[in-house]
């Protein structure tokens, strides 16, 4: 691994073939599906999924919600106790914990320069009236920021009704009144993501019928995307990469779900990169013993020459150049047959990243 660089995991992408907008129908993408042992190549629709899997496979879901996290503010200076007319985007990025009540949040805060240590932030509501009041209490690197929020009586009501859903900085526009459905999971529960469990945007309840139909079992996790899903690799080894931490929770359920495929040797299959990291940061964690019931944070990083203790196949959506997503997929299934399928889908003209096709490796 320790050979491997950022740059090996580059690849020549037309702007166009960025997704912009979801599929006019949920589940009418696309699917590449990859032969692992061989390295084959097969274009099929993602309707054609419940096929792929056999009765008895465990599917693990990541039931995540995707938060309203990018805001809007004025800022009120430090020096002068004034209110700026100029507008602030704040991007919440995870929940800290803080003393008693305080409701402490990171962010992201563009344009980063301008915001000090001291100011005061108003979000205002379509009325002009303020909707929540923040105060910022620490400044970090890449114009990141840690905000205490004035206490309301439902701060995620207010969220909701005054956010905006944090499309990528890759789709080039606003976001819209559809992408609060379209950009969550048709099983998303667990409130606390700033970006979406992408693979899992392909399903509908028609597909998970077919699914149980076919003997296929079900079991969720939650990992809660952060910050790390949109900060660039800053370093050229992958030996140096460090990812943020990321909060999950492994069930009781979910757990039992696992040990007893395992048990069995039946096939796991992870929807996701998200649903990967956290299954195999347990397997870890557990050492060679049953999974337990328990919540924490994983920062783990997975790439070429990882050993995969719980995952045996993967549905994917196509990911960024030089990303750590993509290293992921090159540790399951190979560096030169990954980029091999990205070139293959290149050319087939699928289509990438958050609302693009996915992929399902073997």
């Amino acid at each position: 691994m320790g050979s491997l660089r950022v740059e090996d995991f580059d690849f020549d992408l037309p702007p166009e073939l960025i997704a912009q907008q979801p599929p006019a129908e949920r589940g009418r993408s696309r699917m590449l599906a990859v032969d692992r042992t061989t390295g084959a190549l097969r274009d099929a629709a993602f309707g054609e999924f419940p096929a792929l899997l056999q009765p008895g496979d465990l599917l693990v879901l990541n039931d995540t919600r995707v938060l309203p996290a990018r805001l809007y503010a004025r800022r009120t200076t430090v020096r002068e106790r004034q209110a700026s007319t100029a507008q602030v985007e704040v991007f919440l990025t995870e929940s800290v914990a803080g003393e008693a009540g305080e409701n402490l949040w990171r962010a992201l805060v563009k344009p980063g320069k301008k915001v000090a240590v001291g100011e005061q932030l108003a979000f205002s509501s379509l009325d002009g009236s303020n909707a929540l009041e923040a105060e910022v209490l620490e400044r970090g690197e890449f114009g990141e920021r840690l905000l205490r929020f004035a206490p309301v009586s439902d701060f995620f009501a207010v969220l909701d009704r005054i956010g905006h859903m944090p499309l990528p900085p890759y789709i080039h526009r606003d976001d819209a009144q559809a992408d609060r459905e379209r950009y969550q999971t048709v099983f998303s529960r667990e409130r606390g993501s700033v970006a979406a469990p992408t693979a899992g945007l392909h399903f509908t309840p028609e597909i998970l019928a077919a699914l149980a139909d076919r003997g296929v079992e079900t079991a969720r996790i939650t990992l809660h995307v952060g910050l790390g899903t949109f900060a660039p690799l800053r370093v050229e080894r992958l030996d140096e990469v460090h990812l943020h931490r990321e909060r999950y929770t492994l069930s009781a359920a979910a757990a039992d779900s696992l040990n007893t495929a395992v048990r069995q040797r039946r096939r796991v299959t992870a929807v996701g990169t998200t649903v990967v990291r956290t299954l195999e940061h347990c397997a870890l964690q557990a050492a060679g013993q049953a999974l337990q019931a328990h919540s924490g944070e994983t920062e783990i990083f997975i790439s070429p020459g990882f050993e995969f203790k719980l995952v045996d196949a993967l549905l994917t959506n196509f990911h960024l150049p030089k990303s750590s997503l993509l290293m992921l997929v090159s540790a399951f299934a190979g560096r030169e047959p990954v980029l091999a399928a990205y070139r293959h889908a290149v050319e087939e003209k699928y289509r990438f990243f958050s609302y693009g096709d996915c992929m399902f490796l073997a």
